[in-house]
């Protein structure tokens, strides 16, 4: 059986190029531009790995990540543009929360 992989980024490029990457090793590939798309997805909780952007047009990927933190335990890739320290911890610590 393969694993389900979720993406949100609003950077089509990279979602479509990461999408691709994906589909060639056999993952089923869940692909959202927005957070708003993807939370039925989400709430499913038929996923096995998230691959977060940090800034989407409707919410906060850090937010999302809380979101997801509230329920399920499957891992989460934060990806992001963001260089600052404290994004960094921001993401640790919410990717750990449960």
């Amino acid at each position: 059986m393969s694993e389900k992989i979720l993406i949100i980024d609003d950077e089509q490029d990279i979602a479509d190029l990461l999408e691709v990457y994906l589909k060639n090793e056999n993952y089923i590939v869940h692909k959202f531009y927005c957070a708003t798309d993807a939370m039925s997805c989400i709430e499913s909780g038929n996923i096995d790995l998230a691959i977060l952007d940090i800034m989407l047009p409707d919410m906060n990927g850090f937010s999302i990540c809380q979101l997801i933190r509230k329920k399920y335990t499957y891992p989460i890739i934060m990806l992001t543009a963001k260089i600052e320290e404290t994004d960094k911890i921001t993401g640790l610590t919410f990717a750990g929360v449960r």
